[in-house]
């Protein structure tokens, strides 16, 4: 993780932390040299040519970059969190109720070739 990601990070409140460490973790664990820096002013996962932008907002975690149906069908299953302009969003009570294993398959995917 870039200085400026982790001073990011670092600086996020006791709501939003536990939800965007988990995702962290779950990236970490599917691409242990994934870089993580920050880009428009979000922390950005870069994984080869693909990035996957995480903004956190006062809702919970909205999730940027990812190309159309590059999404382990994650928004087919989960229609209500799609945005428009390619955004999901994340509200942490939402994100309980998905597994790890869900989550991870959409990270993998917005991030592999």
């Amino acid at each position: 993780m870039d200085d400026a990601a982790r001073d990011f990070v670092a600086a996020l409140d006791d709501d939003r932390r536990p939800l965007f460490d988990r995702v962290y973790r779950l990236v970490l664990e599917a691409y242990p040299d994934a870089e993580v820096t920050l880009s428009y002013k979000m922390p950005t996962f870069v994984v080869g040519r693909f990035s996957l932008h995480v903004g956190v907002w006062k809702h919970g975690l909205s999730f940027y970059g990812w190309e159309e149906g590059r999404d382990a069908g994650f928004c087919a299953r989960h229609p209500e969190l799609v945005g428009d302009k390619g955004t999901l969003k994340l509200p942490p009570d939402v994100a309980a109720a998905i597994s790890d294993d869900e989550l991870r398959d959409f990270l993998r995917a917005s991030l592999t070739e």
